[in-house]
């Protein structure tokens, strides 16, 4: 096991960070509107976004079994630098949402994991969110431009927010709920 995360721990942090999120979407609408309309080409989200992500990866390839791969750590680990480096210094169209993809894509790896091999049937719920993310976040970080318009689509009408917001505050009072009542 990579992360030590029981699934009740996993699914009340990650039901209380949909929860919370939404909640404050709903609350400020129009400031977070604004935040995330500003949000893909943001460079210091992005520069922020992945120092996270390479701090995540570094730490994550510095302390995993690679198996047959374990002679190249080192190589890596100097990979993760090295492209951390030349991300931030040259690439600066759609930093954020190529980071946020990343985020995405490192994230789904311990939701997985809390969830697997587990007897529930509504584990499915975690797994379907972890993969939702990956999916996601790699779209994300092979077309960010996808993110710009997806925002631009949600915030479009109150409608749409609405729907998004409580959407999300739904989904993480029903994972909250399994974790309290079927993931202890």
């Amino acid at each position: 096991m990579i992360y030590p995360l029981s699934l009740y721990a996993v699914g009340l942090a990650v039901g209380l960070l949909l929860i919370v999120t939404h909640i404050i979407a709903l609350v400020n609408e129009q400031e977070i509107r604004r935040f995330l309309k500003a949000l893909p080409r943001s460079v210091w989200w992005g520069r922020l976004l992945l120092t996270v992500d390479a701090i995540w990866a570094f730490s994550l390839i510095a302390t995993i079994d690679l198996g047959e791969f374990t002679s190249w750590r080192q190589t890596i680990m100097l990979g993760i630098v090295a492209a951390y480096l030349l991300t931030i210094l040259f690439v600066e169209d759609f930093l954020a949402v190529r980071a946020l993809g990343i985020l995405l894509l490192l994230a789904a790896e311990p939701l997985l994991e809390a969830a697997f091999l587990r007897p529930q049937t509504s584990r499915l719920l975690l797994t379907l969110l972890a993969y939702a993310w990956a999916t996601v976040g790699m779209f994300w970080v092979g077309m960010p431009y996808l993110l710009r318009d997806q925002i631009g689509w949600i915030t479009k009408t109150d409608l749409r927010w609405k729907a998004a917001a409580i959407g999300g505050i739904a989904y993480g009072t029903l994972l909250l709920g399994c974790a309290l009542t079927q993931w202890r």
